[in-house]
């Protein structure tokens, strides 16, 4: 490609908010010549809709990658540092060398590129509706897999998310090896002083 054509970035990250699983980042460099309709905040779309854009991102994107930062990373980090440090990761994987880098929110991570944040950018921005777009479809995937090897928590429902019926199976459960310590809902749950609790090695 001619070093005269624009390569804008798109960033977007999913789950800083929830209490278990790690936090995910996404990069993507859409191809003019390939437009893609409907994209948009990932969270405003269906689940269906979500997996469909993210099949059409995927096959016409310039560049696409998709990072993450792990639980102990975050209990680590803590949950800003951790999303940056996604968000690096998915930059560094991109097989194309991005003219500048468009980061949704009010944050960039230090990158080697020209980068500048923009606040809700996941709604006017393509570039970064796409990463959104993968990050959560991403991240969801990851979760319905966890709740294969943790079933009482309902991780496929709520993808780690404070629901009530998440604090409810954590109360009862105890936390498990994906969940992040250093929030307090989880936290409060590990620090009870319950035996049988501790019988299942989950709390540290």
């Amino acid at each position: 490609m001619s070093g005269s054509v624009e390569l804008i970035c798109g960033v977007d990250e999913a789950g800083r908010g929830p209490l278990a699983g790690g936090v995910f980042a996404s990069c993507v460099i859409l191809d003019p010549d390939h437009r893609i309709d409907g994209l948009a905040d990932s969270k405003k779309l269906a689940a269906n809709r979500r997996s469909e854009l993210a099949v059409r991102i995927q096959g016409n994107a310039l560049a696409w990658s998709v990072a993450c930062a792990s639980v102990e990373e975050i209990d680590r980090l803590n949950i800003l540092w951790a999303t940056m440090l996604a968000m690096k990761r998915a930059v560094q994987m991109l097989k194309s060398t991005p003219t500048e880098i468009l980061v949704d929110g009010n944050q960039c991570p230090e990158l080697p590129y020209p980068s500048r944040a923009v606040v809700g950018g996941d709604l006017t921005v393509p570039q970064i509706s796409a990463a959104s777009i993968l990050a959560k479809v991403a991240r969801d995937t990851y979760m319905t897999e966890l709740h294969e090897q943790y079933p009482r928590y309902g991780f496929d429902r709520h993808k780690g998310y404070p629901t009530k019926d998440h604090i409810e199976a954590l109360k009862k459960h105890g936390a498990s090896p994906v969940h992040r310590r250093s929030f307090a809902p989880v936290r409060s749950v590990v620090d009870q002083d319950c035996p049988a609790r501790r019988e299942t090695a989950w709390c540290q």
